[in-house]
């Protein structure tokens, strides 16, 4: 008998299948002696559409909802129903005796496999591959050790759970937020509470009223800067003009004398490893990466390239089983820039602390770090070495020591006012020497504002000079200086994840796909490297129930599914609250007084249907769409962009349609090429003529843009 084994992507089950030796190549599958390998192309079932259940729920109709059905039926995807179909005839071989379970190892790999399974009524025995890597090693390792597939059904139930409640409660209140307001408004049982976040901070922002104050600052012949602090104002501000102009004048100039010195030797241990919410801040701080695009170079390094372990992870620590293999990794990346940071950790034992290993502190997956392949730089793009810089200099760092460094303060006594100063002396650069001259300067400021300007602004060290108790020193001149109270900033992806992990929103494996789902939807926008909401997320906020919007309903309900899967929750009790709640935030939009008025409304008039046109942004650019839903007319506001190039300055042309037919056409340079039909012929003579002669009179062209075109024209007729 033969061992079928499922795994996620067809490029893991390639992988799979010449580690295991299954040389028969097929359209869906490979085999070999003792194994088959397929695949699902992630996922290949899902929950019924509402139509599958009746097809009144076709139309969405607000006297329709709640859409509950007694029990939750699932069906193929049909787009990829002939895998599926694949699949399953594989299923009914008679000369396969097991499963092997070898998608992804977390909640939605595993929901991948068992919906299949539970499709095709799969009944015979079956085993779970559970491995954090995809190296040969790791793979052949793993099959050694397969696990019985039931140690899995806690975390089976917590899939099915997050899936059901997502359906039930994002697909009824969009649905009946729609319905209502007849306008595209999106909602679900994260993107609400996190869009709510954000609008939260954009009005907190909108109402900030910024305030002067006043800060006075010495100036020293020794070639440093002292801070006045009151012992009212034990930060330096003064918010009163008149007081911070006599405390000028009551200071003046003259000798200050130090009065309090005090040096302290500190110490900076390195950072934690890195979980993949952690990796995508860093990527984006660091490298303006989004948290999609994290994730998928991410998935590449592991998939790919092999040279990182399991990237959906909630933990920064490793477990103790992994100490052995600690050197072995570093070995295997001690090239190019990395050697020389490498090398002098292999010629001694490794230290080892808590900070690095914690058993207690690994959930189902380590913290990311490189795997025992060998590195080749030269085989990564440019965005997977950045983010594999990112991973290899964090893991190095795990084995160096602290950061030591002297801190001194001093406190000024200048015409009975005190001043206050700090200065720092590096001691050992310890793991900030493998970040060189960044220096690894990791903040956990999740905002910007008055108060996180004064903790860069603490932690910003200036050089003091050698100083003793008494001394005087000279004051060059007292600055007054002028500032404004900040508001709180917009957030960036780093910040927004960060409050996300905070807030209990999500996981670390959807928190970028619900980012990237609030932009596909028009409720917040890219500015620059900012998350701003739009006017429609604003308003869908004042729509959406209030329960909805509140992140510790949402955070109430993960910390269950993460229950669940450890088998101490109730999957049963969960899904009864979840359907309740569904009829009751169903309920509060039916009665609910609000009123939708569109942000994005024009003067234009939709010719079909005489309703105002709603301008929106596409895929293809922007585009006038009838306010009437059930209208649905639509036409492009701008011309759509095509994937032809300029053959003059590279960008790419607009397309147009004009009386000869459709054109593309590059602005900057003016350059016009006709396109072919969709027969695949050429546009006729006179199409080209017209199109000729319609362009060739404007001056702007030059005198021989129509002479060029027509010259092309009757080459491609030879």
């Amino acid at each position: 008998m033969k061992s079928l084994v499922l795994a996620e992507k067809p490029s893991v089950a390639k992988e799979i299948a010449r580690v295991l030796g299954c040389t028969n190549k097929m359209k869906s599958y490979m085999e070999g002696p003792k194994y088959i390998v397929t695949w699902a192309l992630g996922h290949l079932v899902e929950l019924s559409e509402p139509e599958d259940y009746d097809t009144k729920f076709k139309s969405w109709n607000l006297e329709d909802l709640p859409i509950v059905p007694p029990t939750m039926k699932l069906k193929p995807i049909r787009e990829t129903s002939h895998q599926f179909r694949a699949v399953a005839d594989l299923c009914k071989r008679g000369d396969v005796g097991e499963l092997i379970i070898a998608t992804d190892a977390g909640r939605e790999g595993e929901l991948v496999a068992r919906w299949i399974m539970e499709l095709v009524k799969w009944r015979k025995p079956f085993k779970r591959l559970w491995i954090s890597s995809q190296t040969d090693k790791a793979i052949a390792e793993g099959f050694a050790k397969l696990r019985p597939g039931t140690e899995y059904n806690n975390l089976y139930a917590s899939g099915v759970c997050r899936a059901e409640a997502d359906w039930l409660i994002g697909l009824n209140v969009t649905r009946a937020l729609t319905s209502k307001h007849n306008a595209q408004l999106a909602a679900g049982r994260v993107q609400t509470p996190t869009l709510a976040m954000m609008t939260a901070r954009e009005q907190e922002i909108r109402r900030f009223e910024p305030v002067p104050y006043w800060t006075v600052t010495a100036e020293l012949t020794a070639g440093f800067t002292a801070t006045w602090r009151g012992a009212e104002a034990q930060d330096g501000r003064l918010f009163d003009k008149a007081k911070a102009d006599a405390l000028v004048a009551k200071a003046g100039k003259g000798n200050a004398t130090v009065s309090v010195l005090k040096t302290t030797e500190k110490s900076e241990p390195h950072p934690l490893a890195y979980d993949l919410t952690e990796l995508q801040r860093d990527a984006n701080k660091r490298l303006g990466f989004s948290a999609k695009q994290t994730s998928s170079v991410l998935q590449r390094l592991y998939e790919q390239h092999k040279l990182v372990t399991y990237p959906r992870t909630d933990s920064r620590y490793l477990s103790s089983d992994m100490v052995p293999t600690l050197k072995g990794r570093l070995e295997s990346i001690a090239v190019g820039p990395y050697a020389q940071l490498v090398k002098p950790q292999l010629r001694k034992p490794l230290t080892v602390s808590k900070r690095i290993v914690d058993d207690s502190k690994v959930t189902d997956h380590h913290a990311i770090i490189p795997t025992e392949q060998w590195l080749n730089l030269s085989a990564l793009s440019t965005e997977e070495r950045k983010l594999y810089d990112l991973i290899a200099r964090r893991f190095i760092a795990l084995f160096y020591a602290p950061y030591r460094y002297d801190e001194t303060s001093v406190t000024l006594s200048l015409n009975g006012e005190t001043f206050h100063a700090k200065g720092r002396v590096q001691k050992d650069a310890g793991w900030k020497e493998v970040y060189g001259t960044d220096g690894g300067s990791f903040s956990d400021d999740d905002e910007d504002g008055d108060e996180a300007e004064r903790r860069r602004e603490e932690k910003t060290a200036q050089s003091l000079p050698p100083l003793q108790m008494g001394q005087s020193l000279p004051v060059t001149r007292l600055r007054l200086g002028e500032h404004k109270t900040k508001p709180p900033g917009r957030f960036t992806e780093a910040t927004l994840l960060t409050q996300m992990e905070k807030h209990g929103l999500g996981t670390p494996a959807t928190r970028a796909d619900i980012i990237e789902k609030l932009l596909s939807t028009d409720t917040i926008e890219r500015q620059q490297s900012l998350l701003v909401p739009t006017g429609k997320g604003q308003q869908l906020i004042e729509l959406a129930p209030e329960e909805l919007r509140a992140p510790e309903l949402t955070a109430k309900w993960e910390l269950e599914l993460e229950r669940i899967s450890r088998g101490k929750g109730d999957p049963k009790a969960f899904i009864i609250g979840i359907r309740e709640m569904t009829a009751k935030l169903v309920s509060n939009v039916k009665t609910s007084g609000a009123v939708y008025k569109p942000h994005n409304l024009t003067t234009s008039k939709c010719p079909e249907c005489g309703k105002p046109m709603l301008e929106t942004k596409g895929k293809r650019g922007k585009m006038l769409v009838c306010s009437d839903r059930e209208c649905g007319h639509r036409k492009p506001l701008e011309a759509a962009v095509s994937n032809k190039r300029c053959p003059q300055c590279r960008k790419r042309m607009e397309i147009h349609t004009g009386k000869a037919g459709k054109y593309a056409q590059c602005r900057p340079c003016n350059v016009i090429e006709m396109l072919d039909d969709k027969a695949g012929g050429r546009t006729n003579r006179r199409a080209q003529q017209q199109l000729v002669q319609q362009y060739a009179p404007k001056e702007s062209l030059g005198s021989s843009l129509g002479d060029a075109l027509l010259a092309a024209f009757q080459k491609n007729d030879q």
